[in-house]
């Protein structure tokens, strides 16, 4: 782990809320894989909570919006935001077509084939992630590596094996 365990703004713990519903066992896998990178490093910190972290998240579905519920390390909340999910829809659509494809020509392709379509998965991702990360500024306070991981999750969630 790179960040110092005593640093206040990270994240300790996310959890899944049951609306997310469950999946394959590989998607399950995939969830949890994503969960423990995110853990394992990140920076986090709720815009203005006049307390300290670590923290907890709460992810949940709700009408087609992402819920991240934010609560301190004994579980005490801190704050509620509410994202619409409308914003990356195109980008994980686009998003898992070229994962496919990249999938697709692992078995068939040439190698500068295969660096052209992951570098626009790639790039896909990083739109992805400043799109999260743009959406919950004023909220939530993270850097790039941390909605890429969140990112990351986010499309995991969408994903239903």
């Amino acid at each position: 782990m790179s960040r110092v365990a005593s640093d206040p703004n990270r994240l300790i713990d996310v959890e899944l809320d049951e609306s997310i519903g469950r999946s394959t066992p590989d998607v399950e896998h995939e969830r949890a894989v994503a969960i423990f990178d995110l853990i394992e490093e990140n920076s986090f910190r709720p815009v203005g909570d006049t307390g300290t972290g670590p923290y907890r998240l709460k992810l949940s579905l709700v009408d087609a919006r992402l819920v991240f519920a934010v609560s301190r390390a004994n579980g005490e909340p801190v704050i509620t935001h509410i994202l619409s999910l409308t914003p990356f829809r195109r980008i994980v659509k686009d998003y898992y077509m070229i994962c496919e494809s990249y999938y697709d020509a692992i078995r068939s392709a040439t190698p500068s084939h295969i660096e052209a379509i992951d570098m626009g998965r790639r790039g896909l991702h990083n739109e992805g992630s400043q799109t999260l990360k743009d959406r919950l500024a004023g909220k939530i306070e993270i850097d790039f590596d941390t909605a890429r991981r969140l990112f990351t999750l986010v499309c995991v969630l969408h994903w239903r094996g």
